[in-house]
């Protein structure tokens, strides 16, 4: 299966006082887009999606575990060092599902707070496992088999070298493994995050195309 994440930006920021004189933070907005193609190229279909959210809601919302990281993480699991905020809503509105999380009160959640209460601008970015098709079309449908890892990551700028990491990822194939009960790297992935860790700013422009074409080269040959 494949780590698929996807960024939305179009979320709302809510502040609500209170009594104690301090201030709970809530992002909502479009978590997940169904039934029509994403920037990305992808397409979930709608009933594909709500029955992977009535399963999330099930295992995860209910039991107030449905947490969400500040950032892009490297794979699937949940780094519980990075957690911002936990997801307390999830339903769906027409072809879409919109999502309520509330920032936590952790070290990654305060820095979300400080963002927002200085007028930053932030979006969210589901991140699931599943297999992607193409069609002649060139669109990408996602399978039955999709899962959620969560629903929302908090992200600040999904383009440039954070979009290039993704898509590196995006490209390694995960098994879940029963015996430990997490989410394995099956091929080239410590490599991909040593160069990835090792390139700095000024080089990176240089360093993705190259890195990128070699990691592509080293499936083909697994």
């Amino acid at each position: 299966m494949k780590l698929i994440c996807e960024t939305l930006e179009d979320v709302s920021i809510i502040k609500e006082a209170r009594e104690d004189g301090k201030k709970d933070f809530y992002i909502e907005g479009p978590f997940l887009m169904g039934d029509q193609p994403n920037r990305n190229g992808r397409i979930y279909e709608s009933r594909i999606l709500a029955k992977e959210v009535a399963r999330y809601n099930e295992a995860y919302i209910k039991q107030n575990r449905a947490y969400g990281e500040l950032g892009h993480p490297e794979g699937p699991a949940i780094n519980f060092d990075r957690v911002s905020h936990m997801i307390i809503k999830l339903e769906q509105d027409g072809f879409n599902f919109k999502g309520k999380a509330n920032i936590t009160e952790t070290p990654m959640g305060n820095i979300v707070k400080g963002l927002l209460e200085s007028g930053g601008k932030l979006g969210v970015s589901s991140r699931g496992m599943g297999t992607v098709t193409r069609n002649k079309d060139g669109i990408m449908s996602v399978g039955e088999d999709f899962m959620l890892a969560t629903a929302a990551d908090i992200v600040a700028d999904p383009s440039a070298h954070i979009a290039f990491v993704n898509s590196v990822m995006e490209g390694v194939d995960w098994v879940f493994d029963a015996a430990s009960g997490n989410w394995r790297a099956e091929r080239g992935l410590e490599q991909m995050k040593k160069h990835i860790s090792e390139s700095t700013i000024a080089t990176i422009n240089e360093e993705k195309f190259a890195l990128f074409e070699r990691f592509l080269k080293s499936l083909a040959t697994n």
